[in-house]
């Protein structure tokens, strides 16, 4: 028997446009509501590859959160171990933790929505900042959190 294919929401044209926006505004030194640019490296090409992202901190702790689940970014970050965030000429080089309780992810991804729901809810089925603890840990295991490291 096959294993269920991982969620994954991909990006269409329009998306793809407003990353490469935000990417670039990033690389500038203009962040959006907190957004900054991950740099991965690739885990077949080897090459850096870039994408914008909402990092997120909870009690002083650093998260990323892939709200369209198991992307790209996030199986190159299984394979790497981590990477690095750029908003203009700052640039935090981090290592990764993958969270895989779901308990630890539902309170991770209770603040996330907190603060990112008005952007990503449309990737969470339903799901919301308001939902029961049972349903975010239902959802925690299409929504990959990492914990970052700094090392940089």
């Amino acid at each position: 028997m096959d294993a269920p294919t991982p969620y994954y929401v991909t990006s269409g044209p329009i998306a793809i446009r407003f990353n490469a926006l935000f990417g670039k505004l990033a690389r500038l030194g203009i962040s959006l509501a907190g957004t900054a640019e991950l740099s991965v490296r690739g885990r077949k090409s080897g090459q850096m590859q870039r994408i914008p992202v909402n990092p997120y901190t909870q009690d002083g702790v650093q998260y990323l959160v892939s709200a369209r689940g198991h992307s790209q970014w996030v199986r190159n970050m299984r394979a790497a171990g981590g990477g690095e965030l750029r908003l203009g000429r700052k640039v935090r080089t981090f290592t990764v933790t993958e969270l895989t309780d779901p308990a630890e992810q539902a309170v991770v991804l209770r603040g996330y929505l907190k603060k990112w729901g008005w952007e990503v809810n449309r990737f969470f089925k339903g799901i919301t900042v308001n939902s029961p603890e049972a349903e975010l840990r239902a959802a925690a295991g299409d929504h990959p959190v990492f914990r970052i490291t700094v090392t940089g």
